[in-house]
C-alpha cells in the first residue's frame, strides 16, 4: 500500500470524502459549542430569578442581638457593631468569599414596646405597640412632608429621634415635635421592672411608589394594623417607626435590652452564575458553623447563651437565614427538565448524522463495487482492502474533527457555566471512523456459495431479521416504560430514537403490503405506468430503509419540538393570567382598607376592579362541633368579579349561589367549598367565632350552596389569592357582604383585580396608577404584560427553543443530504427500470409519471411516520415532560400539536422528494439513445 495509491483513491472518493468530513465537522463543532451556549442560557436564568428575589427580599442575612447589659452602665455601640458586618463574609473562606457582597450598613428592629402616652384617639384602642425600626435603605423610598429623618447622631441628653408615616401620625393623633413615651419588655435575670424611653418625633413621611417590590413585607412601615386584645375586649394598634443610627446606643443607656441586628448579604452571580451558586451554597451550607467557631467562644453569664464578638461587641449566637439554597434546588430541577428535553433533539440530531454517515459510506462503497471486485481478483486480501479504505477517510475524518472543534471552540461564549466536552466528540469521531471498515468488510468478505443451502439460509436471514425488529420494538417499548416510571436521564435520553427506529420498521412492514395490494389493482388496469411503478416502490422499499429513518426522526424531532413550543407558549399566557387574575393585580397584607368601594361594574379612568379579602380562620363543623382550623377564607363580590372577567367560570357560579344574600349575624352567609373541605361538611355548614372590639363575641354560621370544580380552583383570578397558600389549605368563598361580620386581620391580605375597558388593553402605567391610588404605594402590583414578558425572556425558556431550532435546522439539512445519497444510490435501478420501458416505447410523460410513482410512497411513508413520531412521543412521555417548571401556571399545561408547523413539515418532505423525482425525470429525458441502450 503506497502513497500513490492512496492519493489515487482520495482523489476518486472526494465528492463523498467531504461529506464524511462536513458531518463530522458538525457533530465536533456542536460538541464544543452547544454546552458552553446552554451554560450561558442557564445562568441568564439563574440570574433572572436571583435578582428578581433579591430585588423582593435578602436572600442571604445574618441576624444577632448585642449584650446591652455587660457594661456598667449599659451601652452598645451600634455604627460599630453594624460596620463590623463586613468582615464576616471572611468565614465564608475560598471562592465563596468573592460570590457575596455587603448589602448596605445593616439594620436592627426592636421587639414591639407599648406606648404609654399619649394615648391614641378612639375610645375602641385599648393599647398601642409600637416598634421600632432602624433601615437606612428604606430613605430611598419615601418623602418626609413635615420636619426631617431621624438623625444618625444625636445630641447628648437628648431623646432618640422617630419618624411616622402621615397614616400611622394619624392614628397615634401626633405630630413633629410630639413626644412618644414607650416600655420595653424587661430583660429577664437583670431588670426587675420593664425600663421606659422617650422617642422624639422628628418627622413624618409619605410612602413612594416602588417597583422592585421594596415594600413587599414591610407594609406595617406605612398602614397600622390592628387585633383583639387578649382576655378582653377592645382592639390593640400596632405601629411602626424608624430611628437613626445612634438611638439604639440612646436605649441602652436608658436600660432597653438590645435590638436584633441584622445584615444583609447579596448574592454576586455575573459571569458563570451557574457555577457561582454552587460554589457559594456548599460553604453556606456549614457557613453557620464556621461563624461560631470563629467568633464565638464562652457563654454570657447573664443569659446563659453564647457569647461571640463582632467588632469588639459582644452578641449572642449569628444566626443564618438562607434562601439561595432552596432556590437553586427550584432552578436546578427546572434546569433538568429543560436538559432532558434538550437531549431528545440532540439525540435524534446525532442518530440523523450517524445514519446520513452510514449512507454515505454505503455509496462511497457501491461507487467503488466494481474496483473492489477488481482488486479482490487479483489478489487483495480483506484485510487489505479494508485498510486501505482506512487510510483513505481516516485522516479526512481525523482533519475534520480537529477543525470542528477548532471552529466550535472559536464560536462558543466564554465565561459561562457549560464548557466543550470532548469525550462525546471523541466518541463522534470515533463511530464514524468506525463505520467505514465495518461496512467495508461486510461489503469485500468472502461470502459463501449458496448451493443446496439456498433455501435454509433464506430462511435464517429472515428469522434474524425477525430477531432483529422484535429486539428493537421490545427495546423502545422497554425505554418508553423506564423513561415513564424513573424519568429522564442521559440514557433514556435516547428512547425517542429507539421509538422512531420502531416506527421505521413496522413502516417497512406496512407499506410494501400496502404496495401489494395497490400492485394488484394496477395489475387489472390496461396501463403499465402505475403497475410497473408500484412494483418497483415495492421491490426498492427494504433498500430505502435508511433515508426513511433519517426522514421520519427529522420530521418526528421538529413536530415534536413545535408541540413542545406550542405547548408552552400558550402555558406561558396562561401562567401570566394565574399570576395577575387580570389584566393586572394589586396585593396588600391585612384584610383592612376601603379599596372597591366604588358600585359593582362602574369604571374608574376606564378600569374596572374587584376586591378579594383572604383571612386564615378556624372553622367547626356546625352539627358535630369538629374543629378544621387554617381554612382561607376569601370574600368577594360576584358582581364585581362578572365585571372583571365576564366569561369566567368561577364568577359566573359565584354570580348565581351569591349574589343578592344579605349577610347578617343570624343568617348563615352562602359560601363555595373546595372539594376537600366539602368533604369534611357533613351537614348545617360551618360556624366561626367573630371577636369584634368592643362588642361580646358572635358566632358566625357558613352555608354551603355549592362546591368548586376543578376548572374554577385553577381560574385566573384566583391566582394570586391562592399563590399565597400552602398546597392542600382548604378554601372556602363567601360574599362581600361579610367582610363588617368578620375580623380584620393583619396576616391576611387584600387582592385588587383590575381589567382596562378598551378591546387594546390598558397601559402599564395606567393599571399601577390606578392600582396604587387603590391600596396605597405599598401594594405589590403585577400587570399580566409585563408579567408575560418576563415568563418570555426565560434564559430556560429562550434556550430550549434556540436548542431544538438549531437541531432541527441542522438535521433538516443533514436529512436533506442523506435523502440525496439514497437516491443517488437508488437511482441506478431506477434508471435502469426506465430505460428499458423507453426502449420499448415508453413516452416522455409516462417516464416522468414513473419517477414520481417510484418515490411517492417513500414520500408518503416519511410523511405519515414523522408526523405520528412527532405526536406519539410527547404522549408516550406524558408523565416525564412537566412543562410547568417553564410556565407558571397552576396545572401541566395541555399538549398542544402545532399544526401549521406539522403541515408545513410535512408539505417540505413532500416537495423535496417529489423534487428529486422530477429532478431524475429531467436528467432522464436528457439521455440519449446510445446512453438509454447501455444502461439497459
Amino acid at each position: 500500500m503506497t502513497r500513490r495509491l492512496i492519493r489515487k483513491e482520495t482523489r476518486g472518493d472526494l465528492p463523498l470524502l467531504a461529506c464524511l468530513a462536513a458531518l463530522v465537522l458538525a457533530l465536533t463543532a456542536l460538541c464544543a459549542w452547544a454546552p458552553a451556549f446552554a451554560g450561558g442560557q442557564e445562568d441568564r436564568a439563574l440570574r433572572q430569578r436571583v435578582d428578581a428575589a433579591q430585588s423582593q427580599a435578602p436572600l442571604i442575612s445574618l441576624s444577632t442581638t448585642p449584650e446591652v447589659f455587660n457594661t456598667q452602665p449599659p451601652a452598645v455601640d451600634m455604627a460599630t457593631l453594624l460596620g463590623a458586618g463586613r468582615t464576616l463574609t471572611k468565614q465564608l473562606g475560598g471562592e465563596a468569599t468573592r460570590h457575596v457582597a455587603f448589602n448596605g450598613g445593616g439594620s436592627y428592629d426592636y421587639d414591639q414596646a407599648s406606648l404609654l402616652s399619649p394615648r391614641p384617639p378612639g375610645p375602641a384602642n385599648t393599647g398601642t405597640q409600637l416598634t421600632v425600626s432602624y433601615l437606612p435603605s428604606a430613605r430611598a423610598h419615601l418623602r418626609y412632608v413635615s420636619g426631617h429623618a431621624p438623625a444618625d447622631r444625636t445630641p447628648l441628653a437628648t431623646a432618640p429621634q422617630i419618624g411616622l408615616s402621615q397614616t400611622i401620625a394619624r392614628a397615634l393623633g401626633v405630630r413633629v415635635g410630639s413626644r412618644l413615651t414607650l416600655e420595653f419588655a424587661k430583660t429577664p435575670g437583670v431588670q426587675n421592672a420593664p425600663p421606659q424611653a422617650q422617642l422624639l418625633v422628628s418627622g413624618v413621611y409619605r410612602t413612594t411608589a416602588s417597583t422592585d417590590g421594596f415594600w413587599t413585607g414591610r407594609e406595617t412601615l406605612d398602614q397600622p394594623s390592628r387585633h383583639p386584645q387578649e382576655r378582653s375586649a377592645g382592639t390593640v394598634l400596632a405601629v411602626r417607626g424608624l430611628v437613626g443610627l445612634d438611638a439604639a446606643d440612646l436605649l441602652a443607656g436608658a436600660g432597653v435590652g438590645g435590638p436584633r441586628v441584622t445584615w444583609q448579604l447579596r448574592a454576586d452571580l455575573s459571569g458563570a452564575a451557574l457555577d457561582r451558586a454552587r460554589a457559594l451554597t456548599g460553604p453556606l451550607s456549614h457557613y453557620s458553623a464556621d461563624l461560631s467557631a470563629a467568633l464565638c467562644q464562652g457563654v454570657d453569664p447573664i443569659t446563659n447563651d453564647i457569647a461571640c464578638q463582632v467588632g469588639g461587641q459582644t452578641t449572642g449566637p449569628l444566626l443564618l437565614t438562607d434562601f439561595l439554597t432552596p432556590m437553586l434546588a427550584t432552578f436546578t430541577a427546572q434546569d433538568q427538565q429543560a436538559r432532558s428535553l434538550a437531549t431528545f433533539a440532540v439525540d435524534a440530531l446525532a442518530a440523523v448524522t450517524l445514519a446520513t454517515t452510514a449512507v454515505a459510506v454505503r455509496l462511497l462503497l457501491r461507487r467503488r463495487q466494481a474496483h473492489l471486485r477488481l482488486q479482490r481478483a487479483r489478489g487483495a486480501s480483506t484485510a487489505r482492502l479494508v485498510l486501505l479504505r482506512c487510510a483513505v477517510a481516516w485522516p479526512v475524518v481525523l482533519t475534520a474533527a480537529l477543525l470542528g472543534w477548532a471552529a466550535g471552540q472559536a464560536l462558543a461564549p466564554t465565561g459561562t457555566s457549560g464548557s466543550p466536552q470532548p469525550v462525546p466528540a471523541a466518541l463522534a469521531t470515533t463511530v464514524v471512523a468506525l463505520t467505514v471498515p465495518l461496512m467495508t468488510w461486510l461489503a469485500v468478505r468472502e461470502q459463501r456459495r449458496p448451493g443446496r443451502l439456498r433455501r435454509s439460509r433464506r430462511k435464517t436471514v429472515v428469522g434474524r431479521r425477525l430477531v432483529l425488529e422484535l429486539t428493537v420494538l421490545l427495546a423502545a417499548a422497554a425505554g418508553v416504560v423506564a423513561l415513564r416510571s424513573q424519568g429522564p436521564d442521559g440514557i433514556l435520553g435516547a428512547v425517542p430514537v429507539l421509538v422512531a427506529l420502531a416506527v421505521v420498521l413496522l413502516l417497512l412492514r406496512i407499506y410494501p403490503l400496502v404496495l401489494r395490494l395497490v400492485l394488484r389493482q394496477a395489475r387489472r388496469g390496461r396501463g403499465t405506468v402505475g403497475f410497473v411503478g408500484a412494483a418497483r416502490a415495492a421491490h426498492d422499499a427494504p433498500a430505502t430503509g435508511l433515508a426513511l429513518f433519517v426522514l421520519v426522526l427529522t420530521l418526528g424531532t421538529a413536530v415534536f419540538g413545535g408541540l413542545v413550543h406550542r405547548t408552552i407558549d400558550d402555558g406561558l399566557t396562561t401562567g401570566a393570567a394565574w399570576t395577575t387574575g387580570a389584566d393586572a393585580s394589586a396585593t396588600v397584607s391585612g384584610t383592612a382598607g376601603s379599596a372597591g368601594t366604588t358600585a359593582p361594574g362602574a369604571t374608574t379612568t376606564g378600569i374596572r376592579t374587584a376586591v378579594q379579602r383572604l383571612r386564615i380562620l378556624d372553622l367547626a363543623g356546625q352539627a358535630d362541633g369538629a374543629a378544621i382550623p387554617h381554612v382561607a377564607v376569601v370574600t368577594v363580590d360576584p358582581r364585581q368579579l362578572a365585571a372583571v372577567a365576564p366569561k369566567s367560570p368561577l364568577a359566573e357560579a359565584l354570580l348565581s349561589g351569591l349574589a343578592g344574600s344579605r349577610a347578617d349575624a343570624s343568617t348563615p352567609l352562602p359560601s363555595y367549598l373546595s372539594p376537600d373541605l366539602r368533604t369534611r361538611e357533613h351537614t348545617d355548614g360551618f360556624v366561626t367565632t367573630v371577636v369584634t372590639p368592643g362588642r361580646p363575641p358572635v358566632d358566625l354560621a357558613l352555608k354551603p350552596v355549592g362546591t368548586l370544580t376543578a376548572a374554577q380552583l385553577d381560574d385566573p383570578l384566583l391566582g394570586p389569592v391562592t399563590a399565597q397558600l400552602p398546597a392542600g389549605t382548604p378554601l372556602l368563598i363567601t360574599t362581600a357582604d361579610a367582610d363588617r361580620l368578620l375580623p380584620q386581620q393583619p396576616s391576611g391580605s387584600t387582592v385588587l383585580l383590575l381589567k382596562g375597558d378598551t378591546p387594546a388593553g390598558t397601559e402599564p402605567a395606567a393599571l399601577r396608577s390606578a392600582a396604587a391610588r387603590e391600596l396605597g404605594p405599598s401594594a405589590r402590583i403585577r400587570v399580566r404584560s409585563e408579567t408575560l414578558d418576563t415568563l418570555r425572556a426565560d434564559g430556560l425558556t429562550r434556550g430550549l427553543g434556540t436548542i431544538y431550532t438549531v437541531t432541527s435546522i441542522l438535521a433538516a439539512l443533514t436529512g436533506l443530504l442523506a435523502l440525496a445519497l439514497e437516491l443517488t444510490l437508488t437511482s441506478d435501478e431506477r434508471s435502469r427500470t426506465t430505460s428499458f420501458l423507453r426502449t420499448l416505447g415508453l413516452g416522455g410523460r409516462e417516464a416522468g409519471a414513473l419517477h414520481f410513482l417510484q418515490l411517492l410512497p417513500l414520500a408518503v411513508a416519511s410523511a405519515a411516520g414523522g408526523t405520528l413520531l412527532g405526536l406519539l412521543e410527547p404522549r408516550l412521555m406524558a408523565g416525564t415532560l412537566d412543562l410547568r417548571q417553564f410556565t407558571g401556571g397552576p396545572a401541566q399545561p395541555a399538549l398542544r400539536t402545532d399544526y401549521s408547523l406539522t403541515l408545513a413539515l410535512v408539505a417540505g418532505v413532500t416537495a423535496l422528494i417529489l423534487t428529486a423525482a422530477a429532478t431524475e425525470t429531467v436528467l432522464a429525458r436528457r439521455r440519449r439513445l446510445g446512453a438509454v441502450l447501455r444502461l439497459t
